[in-house]
C-alpha cells in the first residue's frame, strides 16, 4: 500500500507535466494512520515540450534532457529497498562509482544485457524481491536502464504487483485518502505496524 500510494502521488504529479526529481524514503512522509506523502519538492521541475536542459547531476547517464522515466528509477530503488530494509545501490564516493554500482545489476549501456541476466543480479542485491509475488518483475520494470522502456506511473498501478488490492483503489478520486475504500486500514502487530487488507 504504500508502494501504491507513492506511485499514486507520481502519477498525480506526472499528469501535470510536474518531475518531482528527488524521490527517496527520506522524502516520503507517512501519517500515524499510513497515508503516504510525498515532500520536499525543492527540485522539482514543469517538464515542458520541448524539455528544457538542467544539470546534468540531476540525470542517470549524465544526460541533459528528462522525462517522468527519472521518478520511475527511483520508484523502483524504494520499492527494492522497502521489501530488502537495504539500499539497491548504496551510496558511493563519486558519480563514478555510483554508475558502476549500477551498472553491476544492470549491465552497461553499450553491452545491453538480457532481463534474465539484470533479473539474477537483481535477486543477488535484493533476495527478498523474489518472495513476493510480482516483486521482482515490477522492480525490472521501473528499473531499464534506457528510460524510454520504464513503466510510468499510471501503468506502475495496474501491475500484476497490485492486484490483491481493492480495485476501487485504482479508480480512486486524486483527494481521497486510500484508507476510505472499505477494507483497507492500518492494523499493529507484535511491536511492528503493518498494513492488511480485511
Amino acid at each position: 500500500l504504500f508502494l501504491f500510494q507513492l506511485l499514486r502521488g507520481l502519477e498525480f504529479c506526472h499528469r501535470r507535466r510536474i518531475l518531482h526529481r528527488d524521490l527517496k524514503p527520506q522524502n516520503l512522509l507517512i501519517s500515524a494512520i499510513g497515508e503516504l506523502k510525498l515532500a520536499d519538492f525543492g527540485l522539482a521541475r514543469a517538464q515542458t515540450v520541448p524539455s528544457r536542459s538542467y544539470s546534468s547531476e540531476i540525470v542517470l547517464l549524465g544526460g541533459t534532457r528528462y522525462s517522468a522515466s527519472l521518478d520511475m528509477w527511483a520508484v523502483g530503488c524504494i520499492h527494492a529497498e522497502m521489501l530488502s530494509g537495504a539500499a539497491l545501490f548504496p551510496g558511493a564516493h563519486s558519480a563514478e562509482d555510483q554508475l558502476e554500482e549500477i551498472f553491476r545489476v544492470t549491465g552497461r549501456p553499450e553491452q545491453s544485457a538480457p532481463d534474465a541476466r539484470v533479473a539474477h543480479r537483481l535477486r543477488q542485491s535484493a533476495p527478498r524481491l523474489q518472495s513476493v509475488a510480482h516483486a521482482e518483475a515490477l522492480a525490472l520494470a521501473c528499473l531499464q536502464l534506457r528510460p524510454q522502456r520504464r513503466l510510468t506511473a499510471a501503468a506502475a498501478l495496474r501491475h500484476a504487483f497490485f492486484h490483491s488490492l481493492p480495485a476501487e483503489l485504482v479508480c480512486l478520486d486524486p483527494a481521497a485518502s486510500i484508507f476510505s475504500v472499505p477494507g483497507v486500514r492500518l492494523l499493529p502487530e507484535l511491536h511492528r505496524v503493518t498494513l492488511k487488507l480485511q
